[in-house]
């Protein structure tokens, strides 16, 4: 894989895995220009790169996922306005699409704050590993602003209306056990369990064949919009698809061998 970044976004691919780190710890990894620019083009390569099979995103050092967008740049980051600046947010924004539909398992690892867009970059993945650390903030009534990156989307979807609302209009900050407890986290271990905790998922999600996972993210995510009967007929095509898919057979096959095994 063969991918520009930068010291600000640094890019891991090993064994299957695509890792990046948002790399601005003394800025608790917020966004500036280059990384809104940069973090769209790497996610599409990635999703399009057969060779990475999981998509992991976290942040550099232990005080921050990403602090969202860089507010002490904000004049530099925005010299547009008007339909111009809504079609450049919206650009930077695709990271978030293409975590959240690409073909591949994508993890957020969080050991320290999300804020803004930030969150909205960790809820747009399709599992969360956290630590004590872990705080998400949606920030954005705190400077003034409405939120972007799909934030509003997806917390909605994962916490109900009346939640998000409450989260967005007060911008109170959630902890890692009422995190966990609201579905924001999938999983909260020790700080020197995250390692570990982070690969025996990635182990997990790599046993499933790659085409069975694209087949179950389109199928989930058709199901947050489409009615009951498109979903049914999608699932009944990707079924019938991978039927007759080698990797299928094979995890079957392996799964009959455990099932009948004879008893010692």
């Amino acid at each position: 894989m063969n991918m520009n970044t930068s010291e600000s976004i640094l890019l891991n691919h090993r064994q299957g895995i695509a890792t990046l780190t948002l790399n601005r710890p003394q800025a608790r990894n917020a966004l500036d220009v280059a990384m809104l620019e940069n973090l769209p083009l790497l996610l599409e390569q990635i999703a399009a790169d057969s060779t990475v099979r999981a998509v992991v995103i976290t942040g550099a050092g232990t005080q921050a996922f990403c602090a969202g967008g860089d507010i002490s740049g904000m004049d530099q980051a925005h010299p547009l306005a008007g339909d111009a600046l809504a079609a450049q947010i919206a650009r930077w924004a695709r990271a978030s699409v293409l975590l959240h539909t690409m073909p591949k398992p994508t993890l957020a690892v969080i050991d320290g704050v999300a804020a803004g867009a930030g969150m909205s970059l960790a809820l747009a993945c399709d599992l969360r590993l956290g630590t004590p650390r872990a705080r998400f903030i949606t920030a954005f009534a705190r400077i003034g602003m409405s939120g972007d990156f799909g934030g509003s989307y997806f917390l909605t979807r994962l916490v109900g209306p009346a939640r998000a609302r409450e989260l967005y209009l007060l911008s109170e900050a959630v902890g890692a056990d009422a995190a966990l407890a609201l579905g924001l986290l999938n999983r909260l271990v020790p700080e020197e369990d995250l390692v570990g905790a982070r690969d025996a998922l990635l182990e997990r999600l790599l046993a499933v064949p790659a085409e069975a996972i694209g087949h179950i993210k389109a199928n989930l995510n058709l199901a947050l919009e489409g009615d009951l009967a498109r979903v049914i007929s999608a699932e009944a095509a990707a079924m019938a698809h991978l039927s007759s898919s080698p990797h299928t057979l094979a995890a079957s096959r392996q799964v009959l061998g455990k099932t009948h095994k004879p008893a010692p």
